[in-house]
């Protein structure tokens, strides 16, 4: 026991320490999800709220895949990105693998699913109120769409941070692309298994450490803007029956 309490100690003192191996793997990590994250909400936000309003032939085959992406293992996406990316695959003469640019390509593909998906039913539940009022208006498919998503902001920045927690606490795919070089590679989720393998718990423990905070203050954001927008629309219905 107090080896543990040993190693949770030293662990602590490289978090409040700053230590430079600890907080350069930390900047890493949040940089190859951020960046990737970026690149997946682009794209997912703009999918997914065309998807909440179209109807199409084959739509319900769309959202079946679509959903089924949600659930496949980060480590097939590292897999599927491994075979783009190496010397033979279609896209090898990039020399992306074992790079920055092969983490986040693996990463914005893993969260592109999770961020259409949600903007999709945010979007399709909104277009049920005010669908019908913007056909009238002559507003087509891709407008009603923007005009939605940016009305459901708010609702969708919650998306947007749930898509980052998805993909800085994910390790298979960027574990299997990047290799897990030391000063180059390594990120936080890498980083703490190598290191609990070497038996280097402290290191890994205040890798692990931070990890959480970073979690646990997206939660918190989500919560916050949840509330934040409960407050909003209820001020806004309170001005219509008073106007009314």
């Amino acid at each position: 026991m107090s080896a543990i309490s040993q190693s949770v100690a030293t662990a602590l003192n490289l978090v409040t320490s700053a230590d430079a191996v600890l907080w350069t793997i930390v900047a890493r990590s949040l940089s190859v999800s951020a960046t990737a994250c970026a690149l997946a909400c682009g794209a997912g936000v703009v999918l997914g709220a065309w998807l909440g309003v179209a109807r199409f032939a084959g739509r319900d085959g769309v959202l079946t895949v679509l959903n089924t992406l949600l659930a496949v293992p980060s480590v097939v996406v590292g897999l599927g990105v491994y075979l783009l990316l190496s010397r033979t695959g279609p896209l090898g003469g990039l020399g992306w693998l074992f790079s920055f640019k092969a983490m986040v390509l693996a990463q914005a593909l893993l969260v592109l699913p999770v961020v259409t998906a949600l903007t999709r039913q945010v979007v399709e539940d909104a277009e049920r109120v005010h669908g019908e009022q913007l056909r009238s208006l002559g507003a087509g498919t891709l407008l009603r769409a923007l005009l939605i998503a940016w009305d459901e902001r708010y609702a969708l920045l919650t998306v947007l941070i749930a898509a980052f927690g998805r993909a800085v606490s994910e390790v298979g795919a960027v574990m299997i692309v990047g290799g897990n070089i030391d000063g180059f590679t390594r990120v936080m989720t890498t980083a703490i298994a190598l290191e609990t393998s070497k038996g280097d718990l402290p290191l890994a423990l205040g890798l692990g450490l931070v990890l959480l905070a970073v979690v646990l203050l997206l939660n918190v954001l989500i919560a916050v803007l949840r509330r934040w927008r409960q407050r909003v629309d209820g001020a806004a219905i309170g001005g219509m029956a008073v106007a009314a």
